[in-house]
């Protein structure tokens, strides 16, 4: 895992490109503590901050091919390298290293982009042809690790993280209140978007090529959310997919470091922990999030997984207090408004798992999108199907759609029964599934000044993408929540980002494509989907304790609203001055004063979803606003080139390479 960061700029004094480079760099540092290099050439630059995770030795980068013509910059990892080092030595590639990042380069050169869809791994990458002058930039199919770029008057930027732009010259960031409104509707960015003016994100599956100042982007391959169906029987599709995961675990575990799991006491997590101890030679470590809000806390399961497991196994214990210290942070690592608090307690998890010695953890993201686990899944295929019920079978499934929500309780279904009835019918084309979800984001909306449809873009994104409209109302829900909700929030914000804070890379196995295919191959084939991932059950029924197979499912929760009440931070100002909301693009002052002083005087259990969701997604909008687009916060100082390890400096530009310093 790294941070990589790169531009083109041939106006920019030449003069200037080593300092901008290792300032860029600098930004970033955090995610590849290890080393740093970066190299130079005729208006190009590009870097790397390393965390040494495979060949500690001799993988830093940027690494070049043996003619020099090819560079690349790899952040990630390549599950099947070794898989592909076998195959592009018998094609006659020669190797100098044993680290994935020379079998990507060297897999480029072979096939070019096509080797896109040979990869099974975690990635974003840039290679420059020096040759061809061309410079291209991927990303993995499922959008694991990020990769922003922009441009400004002197030239095209590229980075891990959008905080590198800083460093350019003449570079600012702004807000862009179309897109607050867009992520305030579906909780998180598009897949190509970001919420500052200018910049994109490029999408899963993206190759962005430039030649000649000119772009050309397309997607490399498509979401796939459905697949042949499995034809065996039901034992031997709990044996099929318990083999997909055996195997992508086993892969997960190619390195040169120890790795650890998190464990949330879960089915999924309990799953991947499994298969660790059985594939490890040692000792596997496991690591929780415990909360002291009781109902919050899931502990006691997570402590019993690990017993079973045998295991060795620590926690972190979560606090409200920690929850507003430690927002403001994570937030600048996050680099998105966000709709709840989740990815706190991860940055801190995260800081507890790097000063415990381990820098790769394995963890469960993935399974609900692809084994249907949300009851989301459930409520569409109900919704869908409501005309076809006699009522007695709509209460029957009513009654366990939602049992970790109080508001679906026995109390509240007369008012859940006309709810659904209202929803059964598309109002949104495409977006039938998530119609219900999307009203608490209609609700945020009324935090910006322009309020019109905030669901024009996703609309406009199902509509162009191919084969969406032939899927099924539930392979519609997983496309929207594979591009979504996992890609904008789960596997970034909450996931990766807050592992890289403290150099700490996250590998998912539920999300090997391999997995990914087996699941579509055996969903609702031998169930009806009303029992929560039925097939991952099965597969593991002899291998788990009894807990996690058969508990009902508690949604990863964390203290929302009311933890700001309890502890009044000093950056909450930010939302208690009228004159500070007015200082946000495109944020209603006068509403957003309003709900802010109700959420501080509202009793903390009697704060609604909707206005819990719109209190954090306008707190973090206005740190980030105070962070990047004010420049004024106190993680906002870039550290001094001294801070980087630098160990591969390559100046092209001169008569001679210099390498680690020496000519």
């Amino acid at each position: 895992m790294c941070g990589i960061a790169g531009f083109l700029a041939s106006s920019l004094d030449a003069g200037a490109h080593r300092g901008v480079i290792t300032d860029m760099l600098s930004e970033i540092r955090y995610r590849g503590p290890d080393e740093a290099g970066y190299y130079l050439d005729n208006g190009v630059a590009m870097g790397t901050v390393r965390l040494s995770i495979v060949d500690l030795a001799t993988g830093a980068q940027p690494m070049p091919d043996v003619s020099e013509r090819y560079w690349i910059c790899f952040n990630g990892e390549l599950y099947n390298h070794i898989e592909l080092r076998a195959e592009l030595t018998r094609l006659g590639r020669e190797f100098r290293t044993r680290s994935d990042t020379e079998v990507v380069l060297q897999a480029w050169i072979q096939w070019g982009p096509a080797c896109l869809t040979r990869f099974n791994g975690a990635f974003a990458f840039a290679v420059r042809d020096t040759v061809a002058d061309e410079l291209f930039l991927a990303r993995d199919r499922y959008g694991k690790r990020p990769l922003f770029y922009t441009s400004c008057a002197d030239g095209f930027l590229f980075a891990s993280e959008m905080k590198a732009f800083r460093a350019f010259p003449g570079f600012r960031f702004a807000l862009d209140p179309h897109e607050l409104k867009s992520i305030y509707g579906i909780w998180t960015p598009l897949p190509d978007r970001s919420p500052f003016k200018g910049v994109a994100q490029l999408p899963p599956g993206g190759l962005l090529a430039i030649r000649a100042g000119q772009r050309t982007l397309r997607t490399y391959e498509e979401l796939a959310v459905d697949a042949e169906p499995f034809t065996g029987t039901p034992a031997e599709a709990a044996a099929f997919v318990r083999d997909a995961l055996r195997t992508s675990v086993e892969v997960r575990l190619r390195t040169d470091v120890e790795v650890g799991v998190y464990l949330s006491g879960g089915l999924d997590s309990s799953i991947v922990a499994r298969l660790a101890t059985d594939l490890s030679s040692h000792e596997v470590r496991t690591f929780s999030v415990e909360f002291e809000d009781r109902t919050l806390d899931e502990s006691s399961s997570q402590r019993s997984v690990a017993t079973y497991l045998g295991t060795r196994h620590s926690s972190v214990t979560i606090s409200t207090a920690d929850i507003t210290e430690n927002f403001p942070a994570a937030v600048w690592h996050a680099e998105f408004p966000v709709f709840r608090t989740a990815f706190v307690p991860m940055y801190l998890l995260s800081r507890h798992v790097r000063d415990a010695g381990i820098k790769t953890i394995l963890s469960g993201e993935g399974a609900d999108e692809a084994f249907l686990g949300y009851s989301l899944f459930r409520e569409t295929m109900l919704r869908a199907a409501w005309h076809e019920l006699s009522d007695a079978q709509r209460q029957q499934r009513i009654a366990v759609l939602h049992p970790e929500l109080a508001h679906f309780g026995p109390e509240h279904r007369s008012h859940v029964t006309g709810l659904l009835s209202q929803f059964a019918e598309e109002r949104m084309p495409g977006l039938f599934s998530h119609e219900l979800r999307y009203q608490n984001g209609r609700f945020v909306q009324r935090l910006l000044k322009d309020r019109a449809e905030p669901f024009a873009d996703l609309l406009a994104v199902v509509r162009d993408t191919p084969g969406y409209a032939a899927l099924s109302p539930t392979q519609k829900a997983q496309w929207l929540e594979f591009k979504t909700l996992l890609a904008g929030y789960l596997l970034s914000s909450q996931g990766e980002r807050m592992g890289l804070a403290h150099g700490v890379e996250n590998r998912c196995p539920f999300l090997d494509p391999a997995v990914v295919r087996a699941a579509a191959s055996v969903n609702l084939r031998f169930d009806d989907g009303w029992e929560e991932k039925a097939i991952l059950k099965e597969a593991f029924r002899d291998s788990l304790p009894r807990e996690p197979l058969t508990r009902r499912k508690q949604p990863y929760r964390a203290p929302g609203a009311g933890a700001f009440q309890e502890h009044r931070p000093d950056y909450l100002e930010l939302v208690l001055s009228r004159r500070e909301l007015e200082q946000i693009d495109g944020i209603d002052p006068v509403f957003a004063q309003r709900l802010v002083n109700k959420v501080m005087t509202t009793p903390a259990a009697e704060i609604s979803t909707k206005e819990d969701h719109a209190f954090i997604h306008l707190l973090s909008t206005a740190v980030l606003n105070q962070q990047f687009v004010q420049d004024r916060h106190d993680h906002a100082r870039t550290a001094p080139e001294a801070a980087l390890n630098l160990t591969t400096v390559i100046d092209r530009r001169q008569t001679g390479l210099l390498v680690g310093g020496q000519r």
